[in-house]
């Protein structure tokens, strides 16, 4: 079933999103754009998650199951200038690739394109111990999002591959790619 989360970051997004009710109740057209993990080679989580991985100690986190909703910087930036000039786009807007994957599916993704292996799981136990509550929320939660009205909008995914997204971001394309991680003819 789909619907409100519960926990720290829900309520956030929740008080956040009714903030801005004074605007929209003015005929101010508001987007809320709700960003899944953004993938940067340079900041955020996915320079933290590289060192594992290239030590070849990099794996899923927890059981691997929990979904993952992505996007790339560059098509994070193009969802954003998109939203600001569609005048139609307004309310929740899930700014994330077309095709989220299983943690266990990212970690595998990410060792194919770093060449390692992504074998070693971080325990669920592990994360509570070292993150408590936020870390359990980042990591092992789950929710499977997809960005339907920024789709239905007219919006196109520079990179809506993981694979691709990840070699782009990491500056690991393949002679003859394309932005979709997919070989050319």
């Amino acid at each position: 079933t789909s619907g409100p989360g519960s926990g720290f970051l829900a309520e956030l997004v929740r008080d956040w999103e009714a903030a801005t009710e004074p605007a929209s109740r003015a005929g101010i057209r508001v987007a809320h754009l709700r960003l899944g993990m953004v993938l940067s080679g340079r900041a955020g989580a996915l320079p933290r998650m590289l060192l594992p991985f290239v030590l070849g100690l990099g794996g899923p986190i927890g059981g691997g199951r929990q979904w993952m909703s992505w996007i790339t910087l560059g098509d994070a930036i193009g969802a954003f200038d998109h939203a600001l000039n569609a005048p139609d786009l307004r309310g929740p807007v899930n700014v994330v690739a077309p095709r989220p994957v299983s943690n266990r599916e990212f970690a595998r993704t990410l060792g194919r394109v770093l060449g390692r292996p992504a074998l070693l799981p971080l325990p669920g136990w592990a994360v509570r111990f070292l993150f408590g509550e936020l870390g359990e929320e980042l990591l092992l939660y789950s929710q499977r999002v997809l960005p339907g009205r920024l789709l239905a909008s007219g919006y196109r995914h520079t990179h809506p591959e993981l694979e691709g997204a990840l070699r782009s971001a990491l500056g690991k394309e393949r002679p003859n790619e394309d932005s979709d991680g997919k070989r050319g003819a």
